[in-house]
This record gives C-alpha cells, structure tokens and sequence, in this order.
C-alpha cells in the first residue's frame, strides 16, 4: 500500500445464535398454496391460495383471515368454523406451496434464484438447493469459478460475516448459518475481474481491473477523470475534496476485511506514492470524516453488499424459481 496508509485488519464474529435453526413453526401469507379436505367427504378435497388480504375462501366459508396463522391453528380456525354448518368435521391441511417466504440465492450457482422457505434451511442446503457452485465443464477449479472472498449474506440490509471459503472449501460448520426468510445470498464470479469504486462519486461503479492498476487509473476510469473534478461537487455541504484524505481501501474476504486509508488528495499532488490496486479491491470515498476505523469499514462493507444486491436482485427481477413443497396437518 503507499505510504500514507492507516491500516486495520479486522475479524468478524458470527452470532452463536444463527447457528441454531429456528423453532417458530411456519406461519402462512399471501401466496401460499393449501389443500383442504374434510375426512369422510372425498368431494370437500379443494386447493385454495392465501389472497393478498391474507384471506383464503373454502366450502361453505366465507373469507377466512389466515395471515400469521400456522398449519394447525388454520386448521383449527376452519374446524371451528365449519362446526357452525357441519357435525364435529375433521379437516386436514396440507402446505402444497410457498411465495410468502423465500431466500435469494444469486450469483456463480448452477441454479439461481428465488427459492421458497418451508422450513429451516442451512446456508449449505441453500446452495445444495440452489445446485451448488456453477461448473465450467472444463478442469478450471472451483477456487478459479466463484470468488468466495466477497460471496456474502444480506439479512434485512446487515451483512453476515459469514466466511464461505472455510465453509466450502473447509467444511468448516461453524460458518454453516441457518437462513431466514428474505435473505440474500450472493456468491460473484472470480472470473470478471473488477475493482469497485462507492462513495461520494458522480457514478459508484465496478471497474475492469488491469494488470498494474492504480488507485489514480481506477478513479479515471470509473469517472473519466483523474482530479478532483468528479468528486460530486459541494456534496453534503462539504467542498469537492474535503474528505481526499480519507479515501479507503478494502482488500481481502468481506469476513476478515483489510482496510487501509490512504491521502488520495497528496496522492494526486504527486506529494505521496500511488497505490497499486487487486482484482476486487474496494474503493470508498467518504462524505464525512470516520469517527473510527472499525464503524469506517463497517460502513463500506454494508455499501459494497447493499450495492451488489439491489443490482443483481434488479437483474433477477423476473425470473423466479418455483419448488413444491407438501406439509400436512390433520388428525
């Protein structure tokens, strides 16, 4: 790194918790799929979807509200109901299908997608339910496919720390996490070759990477410009180069990310040495002074996460997977 770094490598610890599969029963929303049959009435076997409203319509019910409800509270609802009509029904209900809970699971995998969420779920099911890393066809290794150092965990907008190099290529269990509904899993290509430029800039973009990049090439080319010029001008308030001297760098895996701070202003004044940049370097400029490394890298690492899954999940947008699954409930 150049000479007027500050450094900080930092390891990040999972919570013990999220190695323990949830005990909640699943609970039903919109989309999900029921089949329903009153025992001894082979006519009375329906399948009927969650509306919107959370409402589902069977027999001689009106709009029954089953949002929130687990298989047998349903069932139980129904049979009190139906009590009104029949003599002592006995129901049975069966979960035939999922869209109200789901994980993203994008990127080098055989079959991305968006994929229904019955039951706890492993972060390693997922991939095996997602096929696993994608394969070439050719000798190239796993290690060269899917660049498990920024592979990551989104959960309601909070990075995972989870390491998938231990994981995947270890074995190692302790980073085997149970997934929640709604999060997103990202494994990228080590393939494309890029830099990331965030921050305060007109245009946060990856940037092909070069053989000898630097960190002055990388800023030109994500913004055709190697001065100050393309720093958003007065941003936040702020002149166009107030915070050049606190220009990041982060290197390595996003669970033990190395950071360094560098004086991108001195460095563009040719009073310090350039700095020669990594495949998968990430490049932040800040709009405010860092209170301390820690929350600093902290910052970046949720931007580069928040930043790669609203594009790819804008890329996903319209194509979704759909999985059966078949939970029953009856006496």
């Amino acid at each position: 790194q150049a000479g007027n770094a500050t450094a900080l490598t930092a390891t990040n610890q999972l919570n013990p918790e999220w190695l323990r599969p949830g005990t909640a029963p699943f609970t039903l929303g919109p989309g999900d799929r029921l089949e329903i049959e009153i025992l001894g009435n082979l006519t009375s076997r329906a399948v009927t979807a969650v509306g919107p409203d959370g409402k589902i319509y069977y027999y001689l019910l009106p709009g029954m509200n089953v949002w929130g409800l687990t298989l047998v509270e349903t069932r139980d609802l129904l049979q009190q109901e139906l009590g009104k009509y029949l003599t002592e029904p006995q129901l049975t209900v069966t979960l035939r299908e999922v869209s109200s809970k789901h994980v993203w699971l994008l990127g080098r995998l055989s079959r991305p997608g968006v994929y229904p969420m019955a039951a706890p779920m492993s972060l390693l099911e997922a991939i095996a339910l997602a096929g696993g890393t994608a394969s070439s066809g050719t000798e190239v290794t796993l290690q060269e496919l899917a660049d498990l150092r920024h592979s990551f965990v989104m959960r309601q907008g909070q990075f995972l720390p989870v390491d998938f190099s231990r994981l995947l290529r270890e074995g190692d269990t302790s980073q085997n996490i149970y997934l929640q509904p709604d999060d997103f899993v990202y494994v990228p290509s080590a393939l494309a070759q890029q830099v990331y430029v965030l921050g305060a800039v007109r245009f946060p973009r990856s940037v092909p990477y070069t053989d000898r990049m630097t960190l002055v090439s990388a800023m030109a080319n994500a913004t055709g410009a190697a001065t100050v010029d393309w720093f958003v001008p007065g941003a936040y308030g702020r002149t166009a180069d107030a915070y050049l001297s606190h220009v990041a760098i982060v290197r390595g895996s996003l669970s033990e990310p190395k950071l360094s701070v560098v004086d991108y202003g001195a460095i563009i004044k040719g009073k310090a040495r350039d700095v020669l940049l990594e495949p998968g370097d990430i490049i932040y400029v800040p709009n405010a002074p860092y209170s301390t490394l820690k929350r600093y890298l902290n910052t970046i690492v949720g931007t580069f996460i928040t930043t790669v899954a609203a594009n790819e999940g804008i890329a996903a947008g319209g194509g979704t997977t759909s999985v059966g699954t078949s939970v029953s409930v009856g006496r």
